[in-house]
C-alpha cells in the first residue's frame, strides 16, 4: 500500500475549505469583519458541538453532516487568524482580494506548523479516532475562551493564535480522515 502524502491532503483539504471562503465572500463579501475574536471562538463552538452531537447521536436532523462543520472549522479558524492580526471593524473594510490573500496567508502558516508537527510527532494523528479530534478542538476553544477572559494573557501557555492554528489542524486532519481517506462525501 501507498504511503499517504500529508502534505498533499492537507492541500486539497484546505482547497476544498478555500473554494467554500472564495464563494462564501462572493455572496456576502468579507461580512465576517465586523466579528470580533471571541464571536469568532463561539462560531467555532457552536460548529465542535454540532459535530459532536452528531458523533455521539448517530443522527442529523439538518442536510449537513460534520464534513460541512469542519469546514466552518477551518474557515472560522483562518478568519479569527485575521481578525487578531487586524482587528475587527464597524463595517466590512476589505475587498474580496485582500481576504483572499490573508486567507492564504494563514492556511500556509497552518500547514508550515502541520508539517512541523507532523514531524515531531510521526503521524501519530493517522493513528486518533476522529471523535478525539472534536474533543481536542473543544479542549482549545476552551482554553482560547479562558484566555480570552484573561484580556489574551497567559502565564506560560501558548496564546489564542497557537489555539486557533491547532483547532484548524484537527479539523484539517478530521477532513483528511473522513473525506479523502474514506472516500466520503459527506458524513
Amino acid at each position: 500500500m501507498k504511503k499517504p502524502d500529508t502534505n498533499k491532503e492537507f492541500e486539497e483539504v484546505i482547497g476544498m475549505c478555500r473554494s467554500l471562503y472564495v464563494k462564501k465572500l462572493q455572496d456576502y463579501g468579507a461580512s465576517w469583519r465586523i466579528m470580533r475574536p471571541e464571536s469568532l471562538t463561539d462560531q467555532i463552538f457552536i460548529k465542535a458541538k454540532r459535530i459532536r452531537s452528531i458523533e455521539t447521536k448517530g443522527v442529523t436532523l439538518i442536510d449537513e453532516g460534520i464534513r460541512s462543520e469542519l469546514i466552518g472549522i477551518v474557515n472560522y479558524g483562518i478568519i479569527a487568524l485575521i481578525q487578531l492580526e487586524h482587528g475587527f471593524a464597524d463595517t466590512v473594510d476589505v475587498d474580496t482580494e485582500w481576504a483572499i490573500r490573508e486567507y492564504d496567508k494563514y492556511a500556509t502558516a497552518a500547514l508550515e506548523l502541520m508539517k512541523k508537527k507532523n514531524h515531531d510527532y510521526d503521524e501519530a494523528w493517522r493513528g486518533m479516532r476522529t471523535s478525539s479530534y472534536t474533543d481536542l478542538i473543544l479542549t482549545k476553544i476552551n482554553r482560547t475562551k479562558e484566555i480570552e477572559s484573561h484580556q489574551g494573557k497567559t502565564v506560560v501557555s501558548e496564546g489564542i493564535d497557537a489555539n486557533y492554528m491547532d483547532m484548524i489542524n484537527y479539523a484539517v486532519f478530521g477532513l483528511i480522515k473522513t473525506v479523502i481517506e474514506s472516500g466520503c462525501k459527506e458524513q
